[in-house]
């Protein structure tokens, strides 16, 4: 059985132009469109996505105060750390995967 991390994955790389593959600046595995990255996996159930500032605060998302990657990020930053711990959640997430990659492509 798929873990939630590889049904994500499968769920990104379904969004055009959007490949999931190892970061060479990161290290680990990364999220790219067109070949600029602009998420990475921190761990198996933890996505760090640059999603711009507007859709956070739009979405009412929050950086997670127990971070341990980021503990001490902006709160203005453009990017998120977002956690998925069920099917729902990797749907949620994917989706938001799929508005990032909308705001890249009008970049």
């Amino acid at each position: 059985m798929a873990s939630l991390r590889e049904k994500l994955i499968k769920a990104i790389e379904r969004i055009p132009h959007v490949q999931c593959r190892p970061s060479p600046v990161q290290g680990g595995f990364a999220i790219f469109y067109r070949d600029k990255e602009f998420g990475h996996f921190h761990s198996e159930c933890e996505l760090d996505l640059k999603l711009t500032k507007n859709l956070i605060k739009e979405r009412g998302l929050s950086h997670p105060g127990d971070s341990l990657f980021h503990p001490n990020r902006a709160p203005g930053s453009a990017w998120i750390e977002l956690r998925y711990g069920n099917t729902a959640e990797v749907k949620e997430v994917a989706r938001l995967v799929a508005l990032a990659a909308g705001v890249m492509d009008r970049k």
